[in-house]
């Protein structure tokens, strides 16, 4: 069973994994699309940090990258 911190590790690298691959974003770019800091979502995407995200945050940022939400809790 994954624990929770480990789900959002897992999460975060994922976003950072899918905005990149799409490449049309820059964190700033995304952020302000779904409404959310530069912060937040950058320490969504650290490594070093361990920060949480609310599903619907998840769901904005799967509908501008435009990818399944699922993807975004693959290991």
């Amino acid at each position: 069973m994954v624990i929770e911190n480990e789900l959002k590790m897992i999460v975060g690298r994922n976003v950072r994994k899918y905005r990149k691959l799409d490449g049309r974003y820059t964190q700033k770019e995304l952020a302000s699309l779904i409404g959310v800091t530069t912060a937040l979502l950058g320490a969504l995407e650290s490594p070093n940090i361990c920060q949480g995200i609310s599903i619907y945050t998840l769901y904005k940022i799967s509908e501008v990258l435009d990818i399944s939400i699922d993807k975004f809790f693959e290991n």
